[in-house]
């Protein structure tokens, strides 16, 4: 299905634009060894990649408390800036998807913003986007709060917009938020589990998203 031009384009990050799975698993497995967790597989850590941190160290430790749930989020951010994305990549047919689709882009990522920037920068993405949005203090996926801001922001429709994202917590936080969903086959979520969120597009290549 040929997918029309919209006025807004807001996208996931990891999973979407960036296969930064090594890098982001590679990071939680160190902060679950130093806190004395169990080892994880990598296709578990990769599950949970688009949700919040906590998420997945709630599941894994009942007893979790305030306290040891930020110093874990802590020390994964400080393992994983210093990691400096070596080993995470751009997705065949990003660059040229962003430079070749019409419409205002946007972000709309569980990362914070500046080190959605960072990242954007260092792989010459940037340049694409007129608003970088990340999860700045409100609640991460599935609650539709970071792509509203990107919509408050751009004062446009909810209907108007684009959301392209690989997890499930992205079909849903779309679906939330009132905006077109696109699904991104070629990520790390479960289709069926993509699927059930009733998805308006399905690519699985990002060149799929320019208009034809």
């Amino acid at each position: 299905m040929s997918i029309p031009r919209f006025n807004v384009y807001i996208f996931d990050v990891d999973g979407t634009l960036t296969d930064s799975a090594v890098d982001i698993c590679g990071s939680v497995a160190l902060v679950l060894e130093k806190h004395n967790l169990p080892p994880q597989s990598f296709e578990f850590l990769r599950s949970y990649i688009g949700r919040h941190l906590e998420a997945l160290f709630r599941d894994l430790d009942a007893d979790l408390t305030p306290e040891k749930n930020e110093a874990m989020i802590a020390d994964y951010r400080t393992i994983y800036h210093g990691r400096q994305h070596t080993l995470t990549r751009v997705y065949h047919g990003v660059p040229e998807m962003l430079a070749g689709l019409p419409g205002r882009k946007s972000t709309g990522t569980t990362k914070g913003t500046p080190a959605t920037r960072i990242i954007l920068e260092k792989f010459g993405l940037l340049q694409h986007f007129e608003h970088v949005q990340g999860t700045d203090g409100f609640p991460a996926k599935p609650e539709p709060d970071v792509i509203l801001k990107t919509i408050d922001l751009f004062g446009v429709k909810p209907e108007d917009c684009l959301y392209i994202g690989d997890a499930s917590a992205d079909m849903e936080a779309g679906k939330r938020a009132g905006v077109v969903v696109c699904g991104a086959g070629y990520g790390y979520g479960n289709h069926e589990h993509m699927r059930s969120f009733g998805p308006d597009y399905w690519i699985n290549s990002p060149l799929e998203l320019l208009p034809r």
